[in-house]
């Protein structure tokens, strides 16, 4: 492919339908990168040549502008010395040289036109550079966080969370029975707090049972009365 048709290719593209059709997005952003400053290098290259090559031109432009003004004094000077025939050979190589002039003329216009081609075609490409750049950094985190999660996606369905779950709940389970079984041997044991209590226990329930009887021979003297 030649650097035109390829530079035009790139310039018209679009990025996001060549990122939609990639299968690693990050590989591809740095492709389409590197691709655009290949071809920036090229087109460089190539308009240094173009320039080079117009200069060239329009100093071979020049020189036959002076051989057309030479050769017309060369005829007037014939014509001052009655010699016709000179003048009009002269006059011949004035045309030969007008017509060097006319299509050194063609050449660079044609050099122009492909030199303001590229430089509008380089602006778009640059800014279409730009564009890749400044998106690279962001296409790549979303790519590396997408893979991230992808793969914390497979573990967890991959069953492991829900076996390491169960063998929780088992671990669970035996430390229950463990429990259990020191519960089952302290049963029926009282500890020096327990018998504190009681004797708390015991003092209140005498003391609301005296204050009962108090209330009750009250009553019955007040019934006699």
């Amino acid at each position: 492919m030649g650097i035109f048709s390829r530079f035009t290719d790139i310039v018209n593209s679009n990025i996001n339908a060549l990122l939609d059709k990639a299968e690693d997005p990050e590989k591809m952003v740095r492709l389409i990168i590197q691709e655009m400053e290949d071809t920036l290098v090229e087109v460089r290259s190539t308009s240094a040549r173009l320039i080079a090559e117009k200069k060239d031109t329009e100093r071979q432009m020049a020189r036959y502008e002076r051989d057309v003004a030479e050769w017309e004094s060369k005829a007037e000077l014939a014509l001052s010395k009655d010699r016709d025939d000179l003048a009009r050979l002269a006059l011949v190589e004035k045309g030969k040289a007008n017509d060097a002039v006319a299509s050194l003329q063609t050449d660079i216009e044609r050099i122009n036109e492909h030199l303001n081609r590229l430089n509008e075609e380089v602006g778009q490409l640059q800014e279409k550079l730009a564009d890749a750049k400044a998106r690279q950094k962001t296409i790549v985190m979303r790519q590396r966080a997408a893979s991230s999660r992808l793969e914390v996606k497979k573990r967890i369905d991959s069953g492991k969370i829900d076996d390491a779950m169960q063998r929780f709940e088992r671990y669970e389970s035996k430390i229950d029975d463990l429990e259990s079984q020191v519960e089952a041997y302290d049963m029926g044991k009282k500890t020096l707090r327990d018998e504190f209590a009681e004797l708390e226990t015991e003092d209140k329930i005498n003391d609301e049972l005296e204050a009962l009887k108090a209330r009750v021979q009250q009553q019955k003297q007040e019934k006699a009365e």
